[in-house]
């Protein structure tokens, strides 16, 4: 199992060497966005094919991946196609300069995610090895509900801000109904429930230490490129505050009145 583990960061890194590439040819690096969710497809498909004969668990956990990543993948190719470099890539940009952005994106951007992708699939490649002689529980049964529950809050709440900012008339003004309601970021919490799922199903067929890609998954989208980095660039929106002091920020809740 762990040749096959080290065999899958081989794949990662030439894939990302490749976007890499890519982004030098476009000078765009936005595209390793649509990496994310591609990324634990393959990663996942391989662990599955290496793992020796198929199950329901891990067909099971085949269908979520494929049907988690590829809606992922969807979704941002039609938000950032054709949007231009986004801004955060394009303030590297100009702080490194363009003679150096180059390069510098490869480790900074490219092999970074490679490697978060690496780890964070350790729940995926846990549930593959480790399920051959487990018969479906009533935990993984559990982690299917919460993965339908994530997977609705992300899509959901993703495709409500979609067509919320489709409307000219709501520019500066703040998403405070449906999954929003809940949460300020209804899409993150059902990531972060999405990949709990998958921990839960690790958990069930005895991968107790692989949890650790879903912990590192959580940590990201709360304290780095998630909540805490939206959050910074929400605050100068009109009615912003009322809306952090009535609304949950992560975990879904009624609102205070």
């Amino acid at each position: 199992m762990l040749e096959i583990y080290f065999n899958s960061l081989l794949i990662i890194l030439v894939l990302v060497t490749l976007m890499w590439i890519l982004s030098i040819i476009l000078t765009n690096v936005s595209i390793v966005d649509l990496f994310w969710g591609t990324g634990f497809i393959i990663t996942n498909t391989y662990y599955f094919i290496s793992s020796g004969e198929p199950n329901l668990i891990k067909y099971i956990l085949l269908i979520l991946v494929l049907l988690w990543g590829l809606r992922l993948t969807i979704y941002l190719s039609w938000r950032n196609i054709g949007k231009g470099e986004d801004f955060r890539y394009q303030k590297f940009r100009k702080d490194y300069g363009k003679n150096r952005y180059w390069w510098i994106s490869f480790f900074q951007t490219f092999l970074l995610q490679g490697l978060l992708i690496w780890i964070v699939s350790l729940p995926l490649l846990g549930v593959n090895f480790y399920s051959n002689n487990n018969e479906p529980n009533l935990l993984m049964y559990v982690a299917i509900l919460i993965w339908i529950i994530g997977f609705m809050f992300e899509a959901g709440g993703d495709y409500q801000l979609a067509r919320f900012k489709m409307n000219p008339d709501n520019k500066g003004k703040v998403l405070d109904y449906g999954f929003w309601k809940y949460t300020r970021h209804p899409n993150y919490f059902g990531d972060s429930a999405v990949w709990w799922a998958y921990a839960l199903l690790a958990v069930s067929v005895g991968a107790y230490w692989y949890i650790i890609g879903s912990i590192l998954m959580t940590l990201i989208i709360i304290k780095v490129s998630g909540v805490a980095l939206l959050e910074k660039t929400l605050n100068v929106k009109d009615g912003y505050s009322e809306y952090v002091r009535k609304t949950s920020a992560f975990l879904p809740w009624f609102p205070k009145k």
